[in-house]
């Protein structure tokens, strides 16, 4: 499969992303601390800024349709991103994981999620090259998951992110307690997992679910190894920052899973047809583009009256007067 990556440029890349990572937790977050809105917004301007410029880059060095593909692919992969969002909210209150250690859990995380992705999106695109039928399971499968995405819209709650939680409790010997920013500690002779480790456990098991929907839907749009990697590494990395912007008004989304929904129909018609019909990158990123901003207009008109904290960060570590912790999330109170 042709790449407009030369091994310098994937070397230059990765040596990017792990200066950039260094950079994070070596330097600038050395020290747990709370992730105020105003930082968040600081560093999600920074991370889209950078996106923008490679890809302001790539249309200059490869030409504009190399461009418009790494556009879309970075629109398709952070609009599905957003979806782990609920998930982080969900475990993070769970688990009762105080907002100066969400930071933690969430850098190693996505760190982790890097190298899963790099490691899926150079199989996939192996077997692509390979076996070029796979483009038609690739597409039925994103139209179905699509389809069920729409149908269930609207459910209440997240039964799976319990059930996963649930899961990785059973597994791994744990305790309730949490021991600063220790992921084990030593408990009665042996070492327990803190709710940290179990945050960060759950957050990777649920990021490869995201993985099996985002990375066909990518190379739904383009082809290119490179584009496909690059794009997505972007937009994971804008993840963490993005979480503490919008975690305490993610819940105003409401049309945002069929919006979604409407984005992986779409790419998977466009991978099952490709054969007969091409459907250029500018129209791709034109109607990725143009069903998001549909998708959060609607809900934000929807819920202009509503509290912001539909879906709150929990304010406290919420740490029971047992030693326990809490099993769900309540809504913060209206001021």
């Amino acid at each position: 499969m042709d790449s407009v990556g030369t091994p310098w440029l994937w070397g230059g890349f990765v040596a990017f992303v792990v200066a950039m990572l260094a950079l994070d937790l070596g330097v600038l977050n050395r020290k747990a601390h709370v992730v105020r809105p105003r930082e968040a917004l600081a560093w999600s301007a920074i991370w889209v800024g950078l996106a923008l410029s490679f890809a302001a880059l790539v249309f200059v060095r490869f030409g504009p349709v190399a461009g418009e593909e790494f556009l879309a692919g970075y629109l398709v992969e952070k609009s599905l991103s957003v979806d782990n969002l609920f998930v982080f909210v969900v475990l993070f209150g769970a688990l009762g994981i105080p907002r100066e250690l969400q930071h933690r859990v969430l850098f190693w995380g996505i760190l982790s999620a890097l190298v899963l992705r790099a490691v899926m999106i150079v199989g996939g695109a192996a077997l692509l090259a390979r076996f070029h039928w796979l483009v038609w399971v690739f597409g039925g499968f994103l139209l179905l998951t699509g389809v069920k995405l729409w149908l269930h819209r609207g459910d209440e709650g997240d039964p799976g992110t319990s059930r996963l939680l649930g899961w990785v409790r059973r597994v791994v010997p744990s305790t309730p307690r949490l021991s600063g920013q220790a992921f084990f500690v030593r408990e009665g002779g042996r070492w327990l997992a803190t709710p940290l480790f179990l945050a960060l456990a759950s957050i990777e098991l649920a990021d490869v679910a995201f993985a099996i929907d985002s990375i066909p839907a990518v190379f739904a749009v383009t082809s290119d190894p490179f584009i496909v990697f690059t794009s997505n590494i972007f937009a994971i990395l804008g993840l963490r920052s993005l979480y503490f912007l919008l975690a305490d008004v993610v819940g105003r989304f409401v049309y945002l899973k069929a919006g979604l929904s409407a984005v992986l129909v779409f790419v998977g018609v466009k991978m099952l047809a490709a054969a007969w019909v091409k459907i250029p990158p500018a129209v791709s990123l034109s109607v990725i583009a143009g069903i998001l901003g549909l998708a959060v207009a609607a809900s934000l008109w929807r819920t202009r009256q509503a509290s912001p904290a539909a879906v709150p960060l929990p304010a406290e570590p919420g740490a029971r007067e047992d030693g326990g912790v809490t099993s769900e999330i309540r809504p913060r109170e209206a001021a």
